[in-house]
């Protein structure tokens, strides 16, 4: 085989925190190429006993998955799930490390990590074996971002949401007009003016938190900025192309905006910038909320991105649940996600990691995301999927471009946007890493799955 190894940081979302640990992925696996077609899980009698892979979160969410396999191996006495917890740092590299044949029945995965599983035939589809029930009652971004071509390969208890937080005290103070009704936005002129206005009241001039302190050449720069380069009416790759697409004029233009925001930015080494308000504007995603909210009280707002013409855009997509493709009991592993999946156990994920519910019934009874909720724009977000089809204007939550040269593509547009942000003529910055996404690809056959 002589297909190249890629590698990517992935993010663990959770509703508190964002981490960025190393997680290697190779495009050369224990499966090779999927042309051939999607694995299959065996049926199997849907009795037993059954293996499932978690990541090792925070405490609350261990707990909660916990729970969920205790109530079922309570519920019932056909199948016997044995939970095995693995540290989100290392949980990634372990599935990439294992063969297909033994891995678990049920294992869970960061969302841009599946279509590479796929590929290298790790995940089965789900139809066969989840009820139809479920899938119904998956949200539209979430069945989105566990979609391969027209087959389903997972489904996630929660989703993750993207946004500008405010301190009203603070706009209030600087003349700034922002947001206050649905669908409003700033455009992206707008949005730099308001930086404008809030620094002439700013005694440092830095009014804005981008999370720099997450690292612009991780994950964090493609899921906190590949927002701009779809609201700009680009996309990261095209076709399966980078160039033309990541490096057009409206993308490079983008750019040069975000670029002319740097001497407003606090660095925000300490994380605090936001909440100890040293500045007004904070862009991040729904899992600051709980540290911002106690933080400000009634003065937190919260914000979509600024549009820069094509609409606002969000990212979207999180943690989600699949089944093996060397499973010899399908059945009893579908059993479970029906049961993982229900309103009890999303529900309790949910409020122990403050995450978008990610199935539409748990999603309305949420505290926080329901209609009059605090973090409403996040789920009118996600209930606007763009989903895999074209970007237009009027969708609003994008996934990831869903292929097994994922890896690339997030490492070349991340290193690409900290260059940018260092000073980098922006052509100079995306072209370089649209030649090498398209390089990656051209060497890899476009990583054909079925």
């Amino acid at each position: 085989m002589t297909r190249r190894r890629t590698h990517y940081r992935h993010a663990v979302r959770t509703g508190l925190a964002l981490s960025l640990p190393l997680a290697a992925l190779a495009a050369c696996g224990g499966g090779g190429g999927g042309a051939t077609g999607p694995a299959a899980a065996e049926a199997g009698s849907g009795k037993g006993t059954i293996s499932v892979w978690a990541h090792q979160g925070q405490k609350s969410e261990d707990a909660a998955v916990q729970a969920a396999v205790k109530a079922f191996n309570s519920s019932q006495n056909d199948v016997k799930v044995e939970l095995k917890l693995i540290p989100g740092n290392d949980y990634t590299k372990t599935v990439t490390a294992t063969a297909a044949a033994d891995l678990p029945d049920v294992l869970e995965f960061d969302g841009p990590t599946m279509a590479n599983f796929v590929y290298n035939k790790k995940l089965a589809p789900l139809d066969a074996y989840v009820s139809g029930r479920t899938v119904a009652n998956a949200t539209d971004a979430i069945k989105a971002q566990g979609t391969v071509g027209d087959r389903l390969y997972g489904l996630g208890m929660y989703d993750s949401g993207l946004g500008v937080y405010g301190n009203r005290k603070l706009l209030d103070a600087a003349g700034v007009k922002y947001p206050a009704e649905p669908g409003d936005t700033w455009t992206a002129g707008e949005f730099t003016a308001a930086l404008a206005a809030l620094k002439a009241r700013d005694a440092d001039g830095r009014t804005l938190d981008i999370s720099e302190n997450y690292g612009l050449a991780t994950e964090w720069g493609t899921y906190g900025f590949s927002p701009v380069v779809w609201s700009a009416g680009g996309t990261l790759t095209d076709g399966g192309k980078a160039s033309g697409a990541l490096d057009s004029p409206k993308v490079v233009s983008a750019m040069k905006t975000v670029q002319s925001w740097k001497p407003y930015v606090d660095p925000n080494t300490d994380g605090n910038a936001f909440a100890q308000g040293r500045v007004a504007l904070s862009w991040v995603g729904h899992w600051q909320y709980p540290t911002y909210s106690q933080a400000l009280g009634d003065d937190l707002v919260v914000l979509p991105l600024p549009d820069f013409g094509n609409g606002p855009k969000t990212g979207q997509g999180s943690w989600a649940w699949g089944i093996g493709a060397g499973s010899k009991n399908g059945k009893a592993a579908g059993a479970f996600l029906d049961h993982l999946l229900n309103d009890t156990n999303v529900g309790a994920m949910t409020r122990a990691n403050g995450a978008p519910p990610a199935t539409v019934t748990a999603l309305a009874k949420s505290e926080l995301y329901k209609k009059g909720g605090p973090l409403q724009l996040f789920a009118d977000q996600l209930a606007k999927p763009c989903g895999q089809a074209p970007v237009t204007d009027t969708c609003v939550a994008v996934t990831r471009p869903v292929t097994a040269g994922y890896p690339v593509v997030t490492s070349e547009f991340s290193k690409a946007l900290s260059a940018v942000y260092g000073g980098t003529d922006p052509k100079t910055a995306l072209s370089k890493a649209a030649r090498a996404i398209d390089q990656d690809f051209a060497d890899n056959a476009g990583y054909p799955v079925e």
